[in-house]
C-alpha cells in the first residue's frame, strides 16, 4: 500500500439516500424562512435589498414589510431519518427570475409549494410549473402571524387542487411544522412510487 491510499471504515451501515426538493411559491410566501427554519445547516441564501427599480415589477401588495428578496436560490439541508437526507432548494420568486426553475427542478423528486393565503394568485405558477412537470408536490398554507383565516378544503377550492394533492396548515418560522410539511410529501412520494411499481408490475402481466 502506497502512502497515498487509505481503507475505508467499516461500519455495517451504507450512506443515507439523499433526495432533492424543491421549496417554491410566489414573491414573499416565506421560502427563504421556511428553508432557515428547517435546515439543520447554515442554509445559503442569496437576498438582496429591495430596490427603487423593481417597485415597477414586484407586487408588493400585501407584504409591504418586505425588504429582502432571493435572487438566485436558498440551499438548506435536514436529515429526515438515519437513511434519508434531503437537500432543500429554494427557488426566487419574482417572475423575471423563472427562467431559473427549470433548472433548480433537475434530479428533484418532489416540491413543496408555498401559498399565502393573502394572495393565492402568486402561487398558481408554482402549482401549474410542477403539474406540467409531472412532479409530485405538496401545498404548504403559510400562517403569517400564526394565523390561518382559511380551513384546508377552502384553500384547495380556491387553487383548483385536485384531491391527491396533500394541503396542509404550516407556520415558516417554526421547525416542527416545517418538518411535518417535508414529511408529508416524502410520504406523498413513497406513494407515488408505489402506484407506479404496481402499474408497472400489472402492464408486464398482461403481456404474457
Amino acid at each position: 500500500m502506497t502512502g497515498s491510499e487509505t481503507t475505508a471504515p467499516v461500519t455495517g451501515r451504507s450512506s443515507p439516500d439523499a433526495v432533492k426538493i424543491l421549496i417554491a411559491g410566489g414573491f414573499g410566501v416565506g421560502k427563504t424562512t421556511l428553508v432557515g427554519s428547517v435546515s439543520e445547516i447554515a442554509p445559503l441564501r442569496t437576498e438582496e435589498p429591495l430596490s427603487a427599480a423593481g417597485l415597477d415589477v414586484d407586487d408588493l401588495v400585501g407584504i409591504e414589510e418586505k425588504r429582502a428578496t432571493t435572487v438566485a436560490l436558498d440551499f438548506g439541508r435536514i436529515t429526515v431519518s438515519d437513511d434519508l437526507v434531503l437537500y432543500l432548494f429554494g427557488t426566487p420568486g419574482q417572475q423575471r427570475f423563472w427562467f431559473m426553475w427549470n433548472d433548480l427542478a433537475l434530479g428533484a423528486l418532489g416540491a413543496v409549494v408555498l401559498v399565502d393565503v393573502r394572495r393565492p394568485r402568486s402561487s398558481f405558477a408554482a402549482i401549474d410549473f410542477f403539474e406540467h412537470r409531472g412532479i409530485p408536490f405538496v401545498v404548504a398554507v403559510n400562517g403569517f402571524h400564526g394565523e390561518h383565516p382559511y380551513p384546508v378544503e377552502a384553500v384547495r377550492e380556491s387553487l383548483a387542487l385536485p384531491d391527491e394533492v396533500p394541503v396542509l396548515l404550516c407556520d415558516a418560522r417554526e421547525r416542527g411544522s416545517c418538518r411535518d410539511v417535508l414529511i408529508a410529501l416524502i410520504d406523498r412520494l413513497i406513494g407515488t412510487a408505489r402506484t407506479q411499481l404496481t402499474a408497472d408490475t400489472t402492464f408486464r402481466a398482461g403481456e404474457h
